[in-house]
């Protein structure tokens, strides 16, 4: 907690905050903008605001080379509460939004985290002309992401008490089941150049059979693609953006390098 309060300070000194109105809420955007060739455009996953991207200056170093676009989804950070259900779909669509007050007509670079794997991928279906690259970085997968009921509960108890009821991943985490049926029934990836990052770090809760079951969910990501690039490590927990960010830092050179 202390971490991203500071993370969230140094922020405040380096990118623009601007308010994004959606009619029914408003949410909150960090941004550099110096009119760069493409937007990068980052996602964090479920339970975590825009700060989690600079824990270890991440943000700051991609924002040092490229225009950087991150926001709070709602319920999160400075963002208000949104109306429900808080599904992919409707995380999607204010994804969206957005990046519309940003793009100007650019394309994007779309890196997610964990459950904004699942946005990002949603955006970059629905948006194919305007998506210019991903970069997934340790992304749920309905291959793997199938949870029973009973640990859909457990999910949303654990945030309800650790940060409220209103709180965003609380909402979110009541449509995790609903969130891998929708998205079970996406077609493939608009075929742009994608990287997806596996965290294949071994622990009590994740044998290297669970292990092997994640990187197998992230390889079929690849299909209908023609330049798909699958890196693992083990050196990285499911946070790569904190344990590892060079990987992150690397890897977007690596998109870069393969756009026009």
């Amino acid at each position: 907690m202390r971490l991203n309060l500071l993370s969230s300070l140094l922020l405040q000194f380096h990118f623009t905050e601007t308010p994004i109105m959606l009619g029914t809420h408003k949410l909150k955007s960090f941004s550099v903008i110096k009119d760069a060739k493409y937007l990068v455009v980052l996602e964090s996953g479920l339970g975590d605001d825009h700060s989690v991207w600079n824990n270890n200056s991440l943000a700051s170093q991609i924002s040092s080379n490229y225009d950087v676009l991150m926001y709070d989804r709602a319920g999160y950070g400075r963002s208000e509460n949104g109306p429900g259900p808080r599904n992919i779909a409707r995380l999607r669509s204010e994804l969206e939004s957005v990046i519309n007050q940003f793009a100007n007509g650019r394309k994007v670079i779309l890196i997610g985290h964990s459950l904004g794997g699942m946005i990002v991928r949603d955006y970059a279906i629905k948006n194919p002309l305007k998506t210019a690259a991903i970069l997934f970085v340790d992304p749920s997968h309905e291959s793997y992401n199938r949870p029973s009921q009973a640990e859909e509960d457990m999910l949303y108890d654990a945030s309800k008490n650790a940060n409220g009821a209103n709180f965003g991943g609380t909402l979110e985490a009541r449509e995790v089941i609903e969130d891998s049926q929708y998205t079970s029934t996406l077609p493939p990836l608009p075929n742009v150049p994608v990287i997806v990052l596996t965290s294949m770090q071994v622990d009590a809760n994740h044998p290297s059979s669970v292990k092997q079951r994640w990187y197998n969910a992230h390889e079929s990501l690849k299909n209908g693609l023609t330049d798909f690039t699958h890196i693992a490590t083990t050196n990285s927990g499911h946070h790569i953006m904190i344990d590892q960010p060079s990987l992150i830092l690397d890897n977007l050179k690596l998109l870069v390098s393969k756009l026009p």
